[in-house]
Parts: C-alpha cells; structure tokens; sequence
C-alpha cells in the first residue's frame, strides 16, 4: 500500500538550544552547545553530570514541566502553521504526543512523605492528573480529535508523528499536532547515572572517546494537514511525512541488537511506506546517543542500507531529551531541508576504527529533497521516520 505523502505546515521546539526552532537552529549552526551541572534539582552524586536544561523557563502552577515545554512547542507550530482559534475551532483536530518519564516521576516530595507515615497533601497528584501532555494541549484549544499520550521510550516522538501521521491519511481528523515532550528531573538524573551510560563531560557522539549520553529536556511539535484544510486555506506545506518505520527486536532491556535488526527492519519499511529510493536519501539525523553500544549499531545498519549518505547526532546540541528525542530531531531534519545544509556533529573529534562510518565534522550543503530520522529505544524499539522536502515558491 503507498503511503500518501502528509504535509506538514507548522513546526515548534524548545530544547537547551533555544526557545523556539529559529534560535535552536542558529545555536547547531554556529556549534553553540553548553552542557552545565543541573540547576532544577540538586543531587548528592560526588560527579556533577552535565546536562541540557532549559533556563529561563516559567512552567504554569496547575502544570507540570513536561507538558509545559509541550504546549509551548505548540503554540509556535500552530503560529507558524497560522492557524488560529476560528479556524481550529471548525475543524477536527488531533494530538499524538510522545513522552518517557513525563508526569510520573515528578512526586518525589508525596512519596517520600507517604512512606514516612505522613499524611501528604494531595494537590501533588491532582496536578499530575491534569497534566497528560497531549490532553493538557487538546484542553487548552479545544481540540475535539483523537488524542493520544505515547510512552515508548526514546522513540516516542518519532512514533507520534508517525501514528499522527496515519490518522490524517485515514481521514480521522483534519489537523493533528504531533510531537514529544519530557523534562529533566532528579529521579531520572540519578537512574541514568546508575546505568552507567552518562558521560561527565559534553557527550561525544560517534566518536572513539565516547562515554554515553548527557540527558537533556525538551518540547517539539508539528502541524499535520489534511490535503483539503490545506487546499482551501491555500497554505503551503514545510516538509512532508513521506514514510514511517517500527520495530522491536526485543534483545536486551537497554541494548540494541548488535546486528541491528530491528532497525534495519523499521528502516527498510519506512522506504517501502513510499517506494523511497535509497539513493534518494541526502542525510540521516542519526540516534546518536553517545553510548559506544548504540553508535555502534547505527553505524552498522547505516553502512549497509545507505552507505555513502552522510549523518550527523544533533544530540552533541541538546543532550538526549528522551520521549521528546524522535520529534525535536524531525523538527530538525525537515528544517535543514528547507536550508539545505546540515550542522556538523557536535563533540566529535576522534574517530573510532571499531564503526564503520564518520558523521560529519563541519556544516555540510546537500542537493537532495528527502532525508531520514531515526529513534533507537529501551526494550529493543526502533523506529524511522522519512520526511520530504516542502514548496519553496
């Protein structure tokens, strides 16, 4: 079955970059990246890990973090979509949201006073509730679509445009806003740390040194336009979904297959979505976590399904945000296809003989209309997104 091309017609982010996808793109261009020790949240690990916070950020008291950095990537997409509350209001809107640690680990003060004996306030939980990150979103526009919460590790985001995706070409609703969002907090700061996959200086993606990740938070969303709303609003369209890819090869918990089944799997299938051409694809925004175990997986598949085409991690700019991942990188990705260029891969400087491919090390100009997206996750998920290049005229 071919897989109709989906336009997308707004896009939003704010991650350690910047907060809104202008600034975030000027920051990867000019190599800006300034991982630091976190300021949210205190921990008392003798190494202070760095990580990619976002600053300068008011989170709404009824809220919690995650869905605030969610609807704040929102509302520049639908902006930059220029779509405003008449219109929506006509319209059958959905929200697919990805996310990994979300709203559940930020109680630490009510559980810690639950298991003490105390009687804990119950305004805690009560905020939690209300803070779904896509109903939060669907709540504030009035949104009446469908409205979906995803929570598939760190291939959540990609597997929201993905999903989101299919209900515009079924026909479900008009518009769907589709993204990830996560925040950083101490709970998952610490767990990460016990993994053993932090790294206590700027993450290194693909390169020799490399020690693991740094985390990092984020919120990114797109707008996905039905062919008719489009057409009679006479907007033209940014990118487009053109392919999507998912599966699991249910190797390890946190490890990916060392072959790279599962995602050479996804990616063979988001080809097939559309009938892409290998050839066609000019750049992969590669997983890119940093982890040796990681890089060196992607590296394989991508030397056997697409050698010669060139990569990049854009985590070396804003640290691994998690569920919100797969969705500020295909931001990114149909954003450098608009410019024509990439950025080179932040923290990369050694090349390791043991992988069989090298990002790029400086901002490259590419010729091509379609690139690829790629999400590696916890329990062996893999999932690929392909996205086209939009009307420039």
């Amino acid at each position: 079955m071919t897989f109709a091309p989906v336009a997308i017609t707004g896009m939003g982010c704010i991650c350690a970059a910047g907060n809104n996808l202008n600034d975030s793109m000027a920051s990867l261009f000019r190599g800006m990246r300034a991982p630091a020790p976190p300021v949210s949240f205190t921990s008392n690990h003798p190494i202070d890990y760095p990580v990619f916070e976002v600053l300068n950020f008011s989170v709404p008291s009824d809220l919690l973090r995650t869905s605030a950095l969610g609807l704040h990537a929102a509302r520049e997409a639908l902006a930059d979509a220029g779509l405003e509350q008449e219109m929506l209001s006509r319209l059958t809107v959905g929200v697919c949201v990805g996310t990994t640690v979300g709203c559940a680990i930020s109680n630490e003060t009510f559980c810690r006073e639950l298991r003490s004996g105390r009687t804990p306030k119950l305004a805690p939980l009560e905020r939690v509730h209300r803070s779904n990150p896509a109903a939060v979103i669907a709540r504030e526009f009035g949104f009446s679509g469908p409205c979906q919460t995803i929570v598939n590790a760190c291939s959540s985001g990609t597997d929201a445009v993905g999903l989101a995706a299919s209900w515009i070409r079924s026909g479900v609703c008009d518009i769907a806003l589709a993204g990830g969002a996560d925040e950083l907090g101490r709970i998952t700061y610490i767990g990460f740390i016990s993994l053993q996959i932090t790294d206590e200086s700027p993450c290194r993606p693909f390169d020799r040194n490399r020690k693991g990740l740094n985390l990092g938070e984020a919120g990114a969303m797109m707008v996905l336009e039905s062919e008719q709303v489009r057409t009679m609003r006479r907007k033209k369209a940014r990118s487009l979904v053109l392919g999507y890819g998912s599966a699991c090869d249910a190797y390890h918990l946190t490890a990916p297959s060392p072959d790279g089944a599962g995602l050479k799997h996804a990616l063979t299938e988001a080809l097939a979505c559309n009938g892409t051409d290998p050839a066609a694809i000019a750049f992969v925004n590669a997983h890119g976590t940093g982890t040796p175990d990681n890089d060196r997986v992607e590296t394989r598949v991508l030397a056997e399904l697409l050698p010669g085409v060139p990569f990049l991690s854009t985590k070396g700019y804003t640290g691994h945000t998690l569920g919100a991942a797969g969705a500020i990188e295909a931001v990114f990705t149909a954003a450098c296809l608009e410019r024509g260029e990439i950025p080179a891969n932040a923290g990369f400087s050694s090349p390791d003989p043991e992988l069989e491919r090298n990002p790029v090390t400086e901002n490259t100009p590419f010729s091509g209309t379609v690139a690829l997206s790629e999400s590696l996750a916890f329990g062996g998920n893999n999932s690929v997104i392909i996205l086209g290049k939009g009307e420039t005229a």
